[in-house]
């Protein structure tokens, strides 16, 4: 227990409540910490609802199930996840609201036009919730569908749209109060225990991987599937540290090593990759016998990195143990290279790149080691390495789609209201701004609308019988909390399951809709029916046309964001120096986690994706290392006045190649860094006799070396197939 309390601090009755969790069987604690956490999400849910209902009934607001609604869209089962939900929820309503009055007093009693308006402002907020994700994605839906719950059921009242924009911004924040309130006040689930154990899983699971890969036990497709994976962690780990920020203090003070924590993860991702990669290719060709004479020592740090599953793992002997190794290295490697039987130069390169490459991975893997040591056990960190920038990138071509498709779905509720004067059209509507904003982050949005369809379908029988048979016979309070907490619960439950989340949230949020109790209510069978149905009519139009007319995985966007995601080596090639690695890590994975989110389905498509991203991942790395070694020996260029024109011709070349890969921008990168490589050996006999400015050739040389063998690699997607 003192390992999870070592991120942040916590209460002491979060003490005593692990004080008696440790006496409890092993079989309780299981279920404590499985199921037994979804069982506490559901009654905190439930809890928060009916609180949200009572107090907004308490105030006689005039829609209190729209307080209770707020509390299933916006509850979540870190309290750090909530808080920050909260925050950007309430911005996104007082912003929405402004919008709806503005949009009212432009168009008073003019419906087409409001419309267009209103469509306008709402597929423009989905469309920002796109570019500006995790967190902030909240904010902006808020903003659009605020303003449509606002402006649309008062177009042709605008006397009565201020009245309706205050009591609406009252109502969502008594959700919010209440949500926030039960979340961070009621057993709290602090986002700072739960990243601490992702950490944990974390540095387990990669340490695992490398040792699976330092042995030789990981085939091209387990090592593309099980790196892709780690991807997707480096992306959830920046939502979950930013989440935790918003509860805890002490978080936002080791905000910066966790940055940097995870920017060194990145690095030692790259390097084993790229290990990797060399090994691969050396293992394919008649280097194989050469190579093998360091896989003793890549059997030596698997070891290492062998932790036992069942103990604790003390980190810091890792680190120490690592350090020794990465002592150590540089003597054997050179005992060993001594030993090699008249190599030809290529095989000498392969032989020295893949010592550099093992050096670095080292490296990397202590300084990782390192800050998780420090974050694990609350030591004094080292001091500031610079800043920790992550930085997340969208493509513009996904923005306007999204605004496209939004405008689209929306206008053809709107026509369709407008023509027939469906008098619940305007809910219709409503739905249908929800489907596209709760579906525009969703791997498989076609899907979710339909579940959320469902969801309204099942919402609206449900709601009627509690309207025609529910209602009449209760009376108080209580007695209405005893009624509603199961049907809430089962919504809630359904939304945890990742199978029937959208069926969970549809049926949560439009029961609320449809038939949450007011002040005074209303005996309306026939309106609960025709909004239901409005509803669910909106959920499927919105999936019929996300299935046909915009699907999220259409061939010419993920080629658009594959584009994009290419850039970032002339990224490395072009932008200047400071924090390039940061920038170039975070961004590659960024849109490599879009890639995979829109290529859900295993496929050509997506092994092609993930492809490019390794590929893209280890020449862009090396490039980085290129300028950089380039950079510290600068004295080289007064020993031969052709190496800058040759490192300039061989990121020129590069930057062309991702750009516009074919076979002749190919050939050009191949002979510019091959002819780079030509003069760093002339460079390497120059300085021969100067150990530390051999070192520095031969570190320039790897670089070189290993980019000539990824542009050789057979795998590499750079050939049009």
């Amino acid at each position: 227990m003192k390992r999870q309390r070592a991120i942040g601090p916590t209460s002491d009755s979060t003490g005593k409540w692990c004080a008696l969790l440790q006496g409890l069987s092993p079989g309780v604690l299981d279920w404590a910490s499985t199921d037994g956490l979804v069982w506490l999400h559901l009654l905190k849910t439930v809890t928060a609802g009916l609180l949200a209902l009572g107090i907004a009934m308490l105030l006689d607001l005039p829609q209190p199930r729209i307080a209770m609604t707020t509390v299933f869209v916006l509850m979540q089962p870190f309290s750090g996840m909530v808080l920050a939900k909260s925050f950007y929820r309430v911005v996104g309503t007082a912003v929405g609201a402004m919008a709806a009055l503005a949009l009212g007093a432009l168009f008073v009693q003019q419906a087409e036009l409001h419309m267009v308006g209103m469509i306008a402002w709402i597929s423009a907020c989905i469309a920002a919730a796109v570019r500006y994700r995790h967190f902030r994605w909240y904010g902006f839906v808020l903003a659009g569908y605020t303003a449509a719950l606002i402006g649309i059921p008062n177009v042709t009242t605008p006397d009565g749209l201020f009245l309706a924009a205050l009591t609406r911004a009252a109502e969502v924040t008594v959700g919010i109060v209440c949500s926030s309130a039960v979340s961070a006040l009621i057993v709290p689930q602090r986002s700072s225990l739960a990243l601490l154990r992702t950490l944990q899983l974390r540095y387990r699971n990669f340490a695992a991987f490398a040792a699976d890969v330092l042995s030789h036990q990981v085939d091209r497709r387990a090592f593309e599937r099980r790196f892709a994976a780690l991807v997707d962690e480096i992306v959830g780990f920046e939502a979950t540290r930013i989440f935790a920020a918003f509860e805890d203090p002490a978080m936002r003070l080791r905000s910066h090593r966790l940055g940097r924590l995870n920017n060194e993860f990145m690095d030692a991702c790259a390097r084993l990759h790229a290990l990797h990669q060399l090994l691969k290719r050396s293992h394919a060709s008649d280097a194989s016998a050469t190579m093998a004479t360091i896989a003793p020592h890549l059997r030596e740090l698997a070891a290492l990195l062998t932790l036992r599953r069942d103990a604790s793992v003390d980190v810091s002997h890792v680190s120490a143990r690592l350090r020794e190794f990465q002592t150590a290295l540089p003597r054997r490697v050179r005992q060993i290279r001594k030993q090699l039987h008249e190599p030809s130069a290529e095989l000498l390169a392969d032989f020295d790149t893949a010592a550099e490459l093992l050096y670095r991975f080292v490296d990397e893997c202590a300084k990782y080691s390192d800050t998780y040591d420090t974050l694990a056990h609350r030591k004094p960190g080292p001091q500031k390495r610079g800043a920790n920038h992550y930085v997340s990138i969208t493509n513009g071509y996904a923005v306007a789609f999204t605004f496209i498709r939004s405008a689209t779905v929306m206008s053809i509720a709107a026509c369709f209201w407008i023509a027939t004067g469906w008098p619940s059209g305007g809910l219709a509507v409503i739905g249908a701004a929800l489907a596209c904003a709760l579906t525009s982050t969703s791997p498989d949005p076609t899907n979710m609308a339909v579940q959320m369809a469902l969801g309204a379908a099942l919402a609206t029988l449900v709601g009627y019988a509690f309207t025609c048979y529910v209602y009449p016979n209760i009376d108080g309070f209580p007695l209405l909390c005893v009624m509603l907490a199961p049907v809430l619960a089962l919504g809630a439950h359904l939304a945890t399951r990742k199978r029937t989340a959208g069926l969970g949230v549809g049926f949560s949020v439009f029961f609320c809709l449809l038939a949450g109790p007011d002040n005074v209510v209303a005996f309306e069978p026939d309106v609960v029916i025709n909004n239901g149905i409005a509803l669910a009519a909106s959920m499927l139009l919105a999936a019929i046309v996300l299935a046909t007319v915009f699907p999220a995985d259409m061939p010419w966007l993920i080629e658009r964001i594959m584009d994009d995601l290419r850039a970032q080596v002339v990224l490395a090639c072009k932008d200047q120096r400071p924090e390039l690695n940061q920038r170039f890590q975070s961004s590659t994975h960024d849109l490599a986690s879009q890639l995979r989110l829109l290529l859900s389905r295993r496929s050509r498509r997506r092994r092609h994706a993930l492809r490019w991203m390794l590929v893209t991942l280890e020449v862009g790395h090396a490039v980085i290392d290129l300028r950089n070694e380039a950079s510290r020996a600068r004295y080289l260029q007064a020993l031969d006045p052709r190496w800058p024109a040759a490192v300039e011709s061989v990121l020129d070349h590069l930057a062309q190649l991702f750009e516009r890969p074919d076979a002749r921008t190919l050939d050009r990168a191949f002979v510019s860094v091959r002819s780079a490589i030509w003069i760093a050996q002339d460079l390497l006999e120059a300085v021969h006799t100067d150990p530390g400015k051999r070192h520095d050739a031969q570190r320039i040389l790897s670089c070189l070396h290993f980019i000539r063998t990824a542009l050789l690699d057979k795998d590499a997607p750079f050939k049009p197939r």
